[in-house]
């Protein structure tokens, strides 16, 4: 049995991760996407057994490997997959990329959502194309942000855009996808010639009772238009192993992500990946992950009980998939609450006007309030194209969650009261 329970403060520290090792020992590190638990036992079975072999040299990727994602998806998603669809690389930042090199060409524009997975926006303009943003929009009602289907219908029919970054489950809005808002999105692009690259990394991450939905499983006609990214590193805590896969019923966007990953040279993907994709990808994997699931909802609930009952002003959307939450404190402040000495006692790096209080700022001043007074590290939302939001990781054990609520809770009490 599997203890999702324990204190593992510590147990990272001194193996150059960058979540624990990157913060002054009396922080908490509430930011960076990795989990504060261990990998699945079965995994590291897997990789033991392996490492005792003692031989490290170039690897060929077995029929086996390719035979687990085929079933894993089949089995838990419902979404069937050929071999030759599956092109194992390092990883999703690098598969991304490719992605979008492979589909267009420099000027070309991609068409995204915002707030966005911080690394989007180098994978875009990195290849010489230009970020088309379109706004997530906050239903209050349902308490979850949605996708803006006329924007997108307007930025999609720029014969400039090439290509939509989809993100699915959103990182870092928690959202989940349903097959309705898929097909509407789906059918937007094909209506103006528009590719879609959906990065799927944190599909096993999800809400009891809720299930997510592949966007190239929807129909033969998406599966033709898409490009899709895999891993069970997010879901499994394994990302230091480097592994992800490639997905794409389209031949002729396959040979052109070939000719990229040569021409980069991502040809070889490592060997321990391998090993814990397998490990991963099986009943045992699939009973980790539930328990690990739940605790990330309940440590959700933990949160969102506080906030409702402390922080009503600050927007808490309903968690329905990841294990990272954002936080939109663009109604939080007030201009004399921003003006009160504040900001000198921070000692931020930007100026307050008066009577604006922390307009476009806030998850800055937020992130280095609760850094520097309350020694909890969160992301602050400028980087995600959201400076309004904060970004914080749940995936911790129950008393690292306690301890990291009554800080924020203590720090935002001197900041919004």
């Amino acid at each position: 049995m599997y203890d999702f329970d324990f204190v593992s403060e510590g147990l990272a520290k001194g193996t150059n991760d960058v979540k624990w090792d990157t913060c002054d020992p009396d922080v908490i590190p509430m930011w960076v996407a990795e989990m504060d638990f261990p990998a699945a036992p079965c995994i590291l079975k897997a990789l033991r057994e392996r490492l005792d072999k003692g031989i490290f040299g170039y690897t060929e990727v077995p029929s086996s490997y390719y035979e687990s994602v085929m079933n894993w998806f089949s089995g838990r998603h419902g979404w069937s997959i050929s071999r030759e669809q599956i092109i194992p690389v390092q990883g999703i930042v690098p598969a991304t990329s490719i992605a979008v090199k492979a589909l267009t060409d420099p000027g070309d524009k991609v068409v995204l959502n915002v707030p966005a997975y911080n690394c989007f926006f180098h994978n875009i303009t990195n290849q010489g194309c230009e970020t088309s943003e379109s706004q997530l929009v906050w239903n209050p009602g349902l308490k979850r942000y949605e996708m803006d289907f006329e924007d997108i219908e307007r930025r999609c029919a720029d014969p400039s855009a090439k290509a939509f970054l989809l993100c699915n489950p959103h990182n870092p809005c928690g959202r989940l996808w349903s097959r309705e808002e898929l097909v509407r999105l789906g059918e937007i692009c094909l209506r103006h010639g528009v590719k879609v690259i959906s990065d799927e990394i944190h599909c096993e991450i999800t809400a009891p009772g809720k299930s997510y939905v592949p966007f190239a499983s929807i129909s033969e006609d998406f599966a033709q238009d898409s490009i899709s990214f895999v891993s069970p590193t997010k879901g499994f805590n394994i990302a230091g192993v480097q592994i992800a896969n490639i997905i794409s019923a389209n031949e002729d966007f396959r040979r052109r992500m070939d000719r990229v990953i040569n021409i980069w040279e991502h040809c070889d993907v490592n060997q321990f990946g391998i090993v814990a994709l397998q490990a991963a990808y099986t009943d045992e994997g699939a009973a980790w992950l539930e328990k690990m699931n739940a605790l990330v909802h309940s440590n959700f609930v933990m949160l969102r009980d506080l906030f409702a009952k402390r922080f009503p002003s600050v927007r808490v959307p309903e968690l329905e998939a990841t294990y990272l939450l954002w936080l939109d404190f663009a109604e939080a402040f007030t201009p004399a609450k921003a003006c009160e000495g504040v900001a000198e006692e921070m000692a931020m790096p930007f100026a307050i006007s008066e009577g604006e209080g922390f307009a476009g700022q806030e998850g800055k001043a937020v992130a280095e309030h609760l850094l520097k007074n309350n020694r909890v590290r969160i992301n602050d939302g400028a980087i995600y194209g959201g400076p309004s939001g904060c970004r914080i990781n749940l995936a911790c054990p129950e008393a690292t969650m306690k301890e990291g609520l009554r800080r924020i809770a203590e720090g935002l009490d001197s900041l919004i009261g």
